[in-house]
């Protein structure tokens, strides 16, 4: 059974991949940071925002492919119940590494299923990270491993690379952390198999 991803992650391709999954990428070109700002001005939270990001991007590409199922997915981190973004520079990435430096935050991984341009699942999965105090120095030169283009992509650590080191504990899923809690997903085609 082939699927359509509506997402551009890399990481998200290599997890369905691993399972062996059949999958086309098509991206959706939400404009993620628009949908963000709307949604804080109306008081959502981190986790709404990351399952309204999902369901937006997987039915904008299922109006489109309406026969297919089309997987959308999103990520966020909530630091305090604040929404911290993916940054736009080392020096924003640097910010968000010391803000959530000596801390607990959570990792939210919401992913939505729709077909024939609706929902037609979806999920949401929230781990725990507590990172170690690092200095500020060891942080740049934490960030100064990772290029440009795959920091401004995936976010601040990538715990699939060297990001592990950052933290004291991790209480999740680490594909979940990755950006697919891949377990959920594949119960739910298996299910809609039969």
């Amino acid at each position: 059974m082939k699927i359509i991803l509506a997402s551009k992650s890399g990481v998200r391709k290599k997890i369905l991949d691993k399972y062996k999954i059949d999958c086309e990428v098509i991206v959706s070109n939400v404009d993620e940071d628009e949908i963000k700002n709307s949604l804080l001005s109306e008081g959502a939270d981190p986790s709404s925002i990351s399952k309204n990001l999902a369901e937006l991007k997987s039915i904008k590409v299922s109006n489109k492919y309406p026969d297919k199922l089309v997987l959308g997915a999103d990520s966020v981190i909530s630091y305090n119940n604040e929404l911290i973004n993916k940054p736009k520079s080392r020096d924003e990435a640097l910010k968000i590494l010391k803000k959530l430096n000596n801390s607990k935050h959570y990792l939210i991984s919401s992913v939505c299923i729709s077909k024939n341009g609706a929902m037609i699942w979806n999920y949401t999965d929230t781990s725990e990270l507590k990172m170690k105090h690092i200095s500020d120095e060891k942080l740049s030169q934490y960030l100064s491993k990772i290029s440009t283009e795959t920091l401004l992509a995936y976010g601040v650590y990538q715990i699939e690379a060297d990001g592990l080191e950052l933290f004291d504990y991790i209480n999740g899923d680490r594909e979940s952390i990755m950006g697919l809690p891949i377990k959920n997903i594949i119960n739910y085609i298996n299910q809609y198999k039969k």
